[in-house]
C-alpha cells in the first residue's frame, strides 16, 4: 500500500480558495437575484456560476496538488476538463436554484442532492483523470461518508444563499458563512482523499503519458484561479458600488419630489386653487393678527364680505366654466384697486373677503365704492355681455367686535342687509342687525327638539370602487326637515350646533343610525359594503367618543373595519399629540379613518406619516377643475402617490363629469364620490338602486352636471 502526505501550505491554500469561492457564490446569489434586467440576471447567473465552479474546481485540484504519493504524478486533460465542467455546471445550477422566488424544503434537498452529486462527481472524475495503475481501491465508508458532506455543504451552501440573496448588509457581514461553507467543501475533499487506497507498485497512468505534469500547473492553476476570482469580486463592488450611487440619487430625487409636494400641498392649503386668493385658513390667521396690531398699536382695520348679485343665474344659464372665468374676473378687478397691505381672500363659490387696515370711516367707504362700480360698470368677459353686481357688508375692529369670528358674523349679516336693500350696494354693520340672534336662539331650541324624531334622518351618497366599478358603501349625511321652516340646509345649523355645543347629541345619533342602517344593509347580503360617518370637530374633540364608537359596533353587530370615521386634517392638527392618541385607539379598534378635504388645511407631511389613517380623501375643490387646470392635476397626482406611498387610499369626492372620472381614474384613485356617481338619497331608495351589480354607465364626452342650487347642501356637508 503507498501511504500518501500532504503539503501544509498547499492544504491552507485549498481552504483560503475554499472560502474565496464560498464568498463569491454568496456574493452573486445577491446579484443575480437583484439583477435589473433578464439579460443582466443570465450574465451574472453564467459568470457567477462560472467563477464560482472554477474556485470549487480549483480547491479540489489544489487539495490533489497538496497530496504527495512516492511516484511521479500527472493528471488527463479530458477527465480533469470535464470535472470542471461538472464544478462549473453544479454551481450554475446552485445559483440559479436560490434565484427562484421561493425554495421549498422539498426543492431544497432535491437541489442538494444534485448539486453535491455535481461536486462528488467533479472529485472523483478528478482522481480517475490520475489514470492509476492498478486503479484506486475506495474505502466504502468514507466513499458515503463524502457523498454525505457534499450533500450536506450543498443544503447549507443553498439556504445561506437563499436567506442572504436580498440582504443589503456589508460584505464583511458574509465572511462568517463563507467560513462555514469553505470548510464543509474542504471537509468533504479531504474525506474523499481519505477514502482512496493505493496499493503498493501502482503507477500514475497520465504521468506517463501525455497528462498535465502537476509542478507547472499548480501555479497555473493557482495564480489563474485567484485572478478571476478576485476580478468577479471587484465587479460585483463596483457594480454594488453603482447601484448604492443610483440609489442615492434616487433618493435625492424623491426628497425633491417630496419637498414640491410639500410646497404645492401648503401652497393648496392656504390659497383658493381657482383665484389664487387667500383661503378661509390663511384670512383667519390675517384677522388674528390684525387685531393683535389693533391691540397693541390701537389702529382700527374693516372687514368687509362681499357676494356676487346673480352669480347663480349665470352658472346656470352658461355654465360652471364661465361662471369660474368670472369669479377670476371679479378677484383681478378686485385685486388691482388694493394697496399692499390690504388682503382680499376668497371663502367659496361667490363669497369675497377683504381685510383692510383704516384711519377713518370714509377710507372703507370709498374702497367699497371703488369695488362695487368696478364689478359692475363693464363686461367683465371678452366677447361675452355678462355683467354681475356685488353686495358688501362692513365690520370694523374695535367699533363693532373685537374677534374674528364676530367680525365675520357681523360683516355677513351687514351684506344680508345689502341684498335685502336692493343689492349693488354696501352696508355697514348696526347694532339693531343683531336682532336675528333671537332668531338663533329659536332655531336652536327646535334643533334640541328634533333630536331623536324623524325631523332628523340621514341620506346616503354612494361610494364607488375604481376597481369593478361598483359601490363598495355610502357616506352618511344628516338632513334637518323642520316642520314650518321645510329642509334645513347642513352648513346653517350645524355651525349653530358646533357653537351651542349641540353637536355631540346630533353626532352620537348620526353614528348609532349610520351603524344600525349598515346593519340592515348587512342583513340583505351586502355585508361588503362600509358607511362613512363624519365627525365634527368639537366631537372628535369629546372625551367619549371611543366609547361611544365602541358601543355604537357592539349593539348593531359590525366589524370595526366596515365603520370608516371622517375627520377633517385641520381638526386633527388642532392637537397633533392628543388627535394621535385617539385615533390610534381607534386603528386598535380597527375602525377606518379618512382624513377629509385633503389639501385644504394645513397638510403636515411629518405628522400624515403618523397617523394610523387608511384613506385620504381629497376635497372637491382640487377635482373641479382636473380637465382645465394642469395645477390641480400636479397636486392631486401628488396626493395619490403620497398616500399610496403612505398605504392608504385614495377616496375623490365631488365628481361630477365624466371627463373629471376619467382623470382620477387615470391618475390612481381607488374610490370616487360625486354627483355623477350617485347624488345622498334615502337608505331605501339607495338599497333599491344598488341592490344588484349595474353595468359602468359611459357618459358622453363634454357632459356635464348642473350644480346644485343656491343653499343646497353640497355633498358631504354633515354633523355625523
Amino acid at each position: 500500500m503507498l501511504i500518501g502526505s500532504y503539503t501544509p501550505w498547499l492544504v491552507v491554500v485549498s481552504f483560503l480558495v475554499a472560502v474565496l469561492a464560498s464568498f463569491t457564490a454568496l456574493d452573486m446569489a445577491s446579484r443575480v437575484t437583484t439583477a435589473a434586467t433578464r439579460r443582466s440576471t443570465w450574465l451574472w447567473l453564467i459568470g457567477g456560476g462560472g467563477a464560482m465552479g472554477l474556485g470549487i474546481w480549483s480547491m479540489h485540484f489544489i487539495g490533489m496538488l497538496a497530496f504527495q504519493l512516492p511516484i511521479p504524478l500527472g493528471y488527463a486533460l479530458g477527465l480533469t476538463t470535464v470535472s470542471l465542467l461538472a464544478a462549473v455546471a453544479s454551481s450554475i445550477f446552485a445559483l440559479w436554484l436560490v434565484s427562484r422566488p421561493t425554495l421549498p424544503h422539498g426543492r431544497l434537498v432535491l437541489g442538494a442532492v444534485l448539486m453535491g452529486s455535481g461536486i462528488a462527481s467533479m472529485h472523483y472524475l478528478g482522481m480517475a483523470a490520475l489514470y492509476m495503475q492498478p486503479g484506486i481501491d475506495y474505502h466504502a465508508g468514507w466513499v458515503a461518508l463524502s457523498l454525505l458532506i457534499a450533500v450536506a455543504a450543498s443544503w447549507a451552501a443553498l439556504y445561506i444563499a437563499f436567506r442572504l440573496r436580498s440582504s443589503h448588509r456589508r460584505l464583511r457581514d458574509r465572511i462568517a458563512p463563507a467560513l462555514v461553507l469553505g470548510a464543509a467543501i474542504v471537509g468533504m475533499h479531504y474525506t474523499g482523499m481519505a477514502a482512496a487506497r493505493f496499493p503498493a507498485g501502482s503507477l500514475c497512468g497520465a504521468a506517463a503519458g501525455d497528462g498535465l505534469q502537476a509542478q507547472w500547473l499548480a501555479l497555473v492553476v493557482l495564480v489563474l484561479t485567484i485572478a478571476i476570482l478576485a476580478i468577479v469580486l471587484i465587479v460585483s463592488w463596483l457594480d454594488q458600488r453603482m447601484e448604492a450611487q443610483l440609489l442615492r440619487l434616487r433618493n435625492t430625487d424623491l426628497t425633491s419630489s417630496l419637498d414640491d409636494a410639500q410646497a404645492e400641498l401648503t401652497q393648496a392649503a392656504l390659497h383658493d386653487p381657482l383665484t389664487r386668493l387667500p383661503n378661509r385658513r390663511l384670512l383667519q390667521q390675517r384677522i388674528e393678527q390684525a387685531l393683535a396690531e389693533a391691540e397693541q398699536r390701537g389702529s382700527r382695520f374693516a372687514v368687509m364680505f362681499m357676494d356676487l348679485d346673480g352669480f347663480k343665474q349665470v352658472n346656470d344659464a352658461y355654465g360652471h366654466q364661465t361662471g369660474d372665468a368670472l369669479l377670476v374676473a371679479v378677484a383681478d378687478r378686485t385685486r388691482k384697486l388694493l394697496r399692499p397691505a390690504d388682503m382680499l381672500a376668497r371663502l367659496g363659490g361667490d363669497e369675497f373677503v377683504l381685510v383692510v387696515p383704516i384711519e377713518n370711516d370714509e377710507d372703507v367707504a370709498t374702497l367699497a365704492s371703488r369695488i362695487i362700480q368696478t364689478v359692475g360698470r363693464e363686461p367683465l368677459l371678452p366677447h361675452q355681455d355678462l355683467q354681475v353686481t356685488a353686495s358688501i357688508g362692513i365690520a370694523i375692529c374695535p367699533d363693532h367686535a373685537a374677534s374674528e369670528r364676530q367680525l365675520m358674523a357681523f360683516a355677513d349679516a351687514a351684506m344680508y342687509q345689502a341684498k335685502e336693500a336692493g343689492r349693488n350696494a354696501y352696508v355697514r354693520f348696526a347694532d339693531w342687525m343683531n336682532d336675528s340672534a333671537e332668531q338663533q336662539f329659536q332655531l336652536l331650541a327646535d334643533l334640541r327638539r328634533a333630536i331623536g324624531t324623524e325631523q332628523l334622518f340621514l341620506h346616503y351618497q354612494p361610494k364607488t370602487r375604481v376597481a369593478g366599478q361598483s359601490v363598495s358603501g355610502a357616506e352618511a349625511l344628516i338632513r334637518w326637515r323642520h316642520p314650518q321652516q321645510g329642509l334645513i340646509p347642513p352648513d346653517r345649523f350645524i355651525r349653530l350646533a358646533e357653537r351651542s355645543g349641540v353637536i355631540n347629541d346630533i353626532g352620537r345619533w348620526a353614528l348609532n343610525e349610520a351603524c344600525r342602517q349598515l346593519r340592515v344593509w348587512h342583513d340583505a347580503g351586502h355585508d361588503g359594503w362600509t358607511v362613512s360617518v363624519n365627525l365634527s370637530p368639537i366631537q372628535f374633540a369629546s372625551p367619549t367618543l371611543l366609547h361611544e364608537v365602541r358601543e355604537a359596533l357592539k349593539t348593531h353587530h359590525l366589524q370595526p373595519r366596515r365603520l370608516i370615521l371622517e375627520i377633517t386634517e385641520s381638526a386633527v392638527m388642532r392637537d397633533t399629540e392628543a388627535s394621535l392618541t385617539l385615533l390610534q385607539a381607534m386603528a386598535v379598534l380597527g375602525v377606518g379613518i379618512s382624513i377629509d378635504d385633503f389639501g385644504t388645511g394645513y397638510s403636515s407631511l411629518l405628522y400624515l406619516k403618523r397617523l394610523p389613517a387608511t384613506e385620504i380623501k381629497i376635497d372637491h375643490a382640487f377635482v373641479r377643475d382636473l380637465e382645465n387646470s394642469s395645477e390641480d392635476v400636479v397636486i392631486v397626482s401628488a396626493i395619490v402617490a403620497l398616500g399610496h406611498a403612505l398605504d392608504m387610499d385614495i377616496v375623490a369626492e365631488g365628481v361630477e363629469t365624466a371627463g373629471q372620472r376619467a382623470y382620477l381614474e387615470r391618475l390612481g384613485c381607488d374610490y370616487l364620490q360625486g354627483y355623477l356617481l350617485g347624488r345622498p338619497m334615502d337608505p331605501e331608495r339607495f338599497m333599491q338602486l344598488h341592490d344588484l351589480p349595474r353595468p359602468r354607465v359611459e357618459v358622453a364626452a363634454g357632459w356635464k352636471t348642473q350644480a346644485p342650487a343656491q343653499g343646497q347642501a353640497r355633498p358631504g356637508a354633515s354633523a355625523g
